[in-house]
């Protein structure tokens, strides 16, 4: 059969888009992305990759789940958070509220009133209510936007009193020191890269001093001769203390002693902390502030004020799952780190032993983990792998769902740590799939 005949026998677009699984694919994703798969799978069997008949099927395979081109992944890497992945996965119970609040919602609607009501005040209070030590609280939309809307509110045309070490870069290229002078704020730098003292905060506190700001280097760890003051040391010196712990880490944790928390922080004096939601906290990118009782609360409503707090805030779907984050279950980031590498050693080695009874060369192994996302920098979490062939690692991202591993001395290893129990089924699945691929193709 000559091309031209191949040519002739690809069915017409208007043809395939009226089949009833195109029709239905069409009112779920929209037409558009629909008919552009059609044109792709056409294509293919012009140029003889597929037959004729198989373009129908070809385009539907080809489909997304959702009209977006985010693709879900499998985050096996051990790195629990993972700011290439989104960070923090959501709970059940903060995917159902997005859900709800995807649809109208009283989010700033006061029901027994019919009036206007406070915008998320529900999150604030499930805030306060998992931080007793804050007396207000605020929400924005990201870490950093906590901290340039402070420096903005308090410190515009005066200074900031920061140590020097901790004028550290937040990630792509992003330096705390830009973020704050570029609200207006002054910087004023104390103590060297390795050492600082409380004399040396007292001596550069002045009458144009708007407040000390402590920044938790969350990644990186510095080591030998160092010195640092914590919050408790910076208390009294006639201006508020801010307190950036980065991670979201809210009271804490017996696995992560060096990690600053919220509540910690407050009980040691600081007036203003802020945070990040998407970390440890376990929910959405959002940044959190809270105001100790006082000149802390003072500050947080200041802020909250501030014209620019319009800009920089959250939106419903953030609001929603905050709050449950906060008030329903634990949620996965939580779950995954509490788990025990006894655990996670006999995951690996179901995993490991279906694997091999499918043909695929698999071992459980221990392995490493990491908290990740700027957070506990320096702690390893024990934990467990299925070691696989290093060419696995191509074909995994490739699949669907895609998997991310890690590539060790010539193996990809499948950390566990983060890949939620529920999802074992999926990630055999996604191994024996990528496995069958043969290896010239992977």
């Amino acid at each position: 059969m000559t091309s031209r005949d191949v040519r002739r026998r690809v069915p017409r677009t208007d043809t395939v888009l009226a089949e009833p699984a195109m029709v239905a694919a069409a009112e779920r994703l929209g037409r558009a992305l629909v008919k552009d798969a059609v044109a792709a799978a056409q294509e293919r069997a012009r140029s003889g990759a597929i037959a004729p008949e198989d373009v129908p099927r070809a385009a539907l395979d080809a489909l997304p789940a959702t009209a977006t081109r985010l693709a879900p992944v499998l985050n096996a890497t051990g790195v629990l958070l993972h700011t290439n992945l989104g960070r923090a996965p959501l709970s059940p119970a903060a995917r159902a509220a997005v859900d709800l609040a995807a649809g109208t919602c009283d989010v700033e609607l006061d029901l027994t009133t019919g009036g206007r009501g406070r915008r998320g005040a529900a999150a604030v209070d499930a805030l306060l209510a998992a931080v007793p030590g804050a007396a207000a609280a605020h929400l924005v939309n990201n870490g950093a936007a906590a901290v340039a809307l402070l420096a903005t509110a308090l410190a515009a045309g005066r200074e900031i009193v920061i140590a020097r070490g901790e004028m550290v870069e937040i990630g792509d290229e992003f330096r705390i020191p830009d973020l704050l002078t570029a609200t207006g704020a002054r910087l004023r730098e104390v103590g060297t890269t390795n050492r600082v003292t409380r004399a040396d905060y007292a001596a550069a506190v002045g009458e144009d001093t708007a407040m000390v700001l402590k920044v938790h280097p969350s990644n990186f760890v510095v080591s030998g001769f160092t010195r640092s003051c914590d919050v408790a040391e910076l208390t009294g010196l006639g201006v508020p203390v801010v307190a950036d712990i980065g991670s979201g880490l809210l009271a804490p944790h017996p696995l992560l002693p060096d990690e600053p928390d919220a509540a910690s922080a407050l009980a040691a004096g600081a007036d203003v902390v802020t945070a990040s939601g998407d970390k440890l906290l376990g929910g959405p990118q959002a940044g959190l502030l809270l105001g100790a009782p006082g000149v802390g609360a003072e500050i947080v409503e200041r802020v909250r004020r501030h014209p620019l707090a319009r800009a920089v805030r959250v939106d419903k779907l953030v609001l929603a799952a905050v709050e449950a984050t906060l008030r329903g279950p634990v949620p996965p980031v939580r779950v995954a780190l509490d788990t025990g590498r006894d655990a996670l050693r006999a995951r690996a080695e179901r995993l490991a032993a279906r694997l091999v009874a499918a043909g695929v060369d698999a071992t459980a192994v221990d392995s490493d983990s990491t908290v990740g996302g700027g957070g506990a920098p320096g702690v390893v979490l024990p934990s467990a792998a299925v070691a696989l062939p290093e060419r696995l690692a191509a074909a995994l991202r490739a699949g669907r769902p895609a998997v991310l591993g890690r590539v060790d001395r010539g193996r990809c290893l499948l950390d566990l740590r983060a890949v939620d129990p529920g999802s074992d089924d999926a990630l055999a699945a996604a191994v024996t799939a990528a496995a069958a691929i043969p290896a010239a193709r992977a």
